[in-house]
């Protein structure tokens, strides 16, 4: 022990600084991170924005379920609505093109050649841990294939067809596409 001590005596300055850092940094390294609680968080929100994503046409079955109910005459309601597609989404790409013309020969025996070719590339983006996505430009919202409304009201023939106008309005469904049934 005594040995120890006559050698940290024995040091200089910049020695027992650069032993004091050492220190530190070894301390800091074997210190435990949370980055499975971070991990754990990130794939709750994912699964949030997937699930917004997917509850879209729920969100608007209820809300024109809600809207339709406050209507005079129309009473209590409930919607379905069919869709064609979840939607799409458009991903931004990089096209470079290129058109090359040569000539080979002289005279009468000129050999003339085109070439194009185009390649594409798509462009990603990088989050905060490095991780690459497609970098989508639009996000086309699902097609609306069908609706059907069942109200209290529909029994009224102008109350059915004010709901069919109503959806057609809304949607840009056609007529065809809508059914208005009877609530019991």
């Amino acid at each position: 022990m005594k040995s120890w001590l006559e050698k940290i005596k024995s040091l200089k300055r910049d020695q027992i600084l650069i032993l004091f850092l050492a220190g530190v940094l070894l301390l800091v390294i074997s210190l435990p991170t949370n980055d499975e609680e971070v991990q754990v968080e990130e794939s709750e929100g994912q699964e949030t924005v997937d699930m917004t994503e997917l509850s879209e046409i729920g969100y608007l079955e209820k809300h024109l379920q809600e809207i339709l109910s406050q209507v005079e005459g129309i009473g209590q309601t409930e919607v379905m609505i069919t869709v064609k597609s979840d939607g799409k989404s458009i991903v931004e790409k990089d096209t470079e093109q290129t058109k090359r013309e040569e000539e080979n020969g002289e005279g009468e025996s000129v050999v003339r050649s085109k070439e194009d070719s185009s390649n594409e590339s798509t462009i990603y983006q990088k989050d905060a841990k490095g991780n690459e996505t497609p970098y989508v430009s639009e996000k086309m919202k699902p097609e609306i294939e069908g609706v059907l409304v069942i109200a209290q009201g529909a029994g009224d023939s102008a109350k059915a067809a004010e709901i069919t106008e109503a959806v057609m309005a809304l949607f840009g469904v056609e007529a065809h596409k809508i059914k208005v049934m009877k609530m019991k």
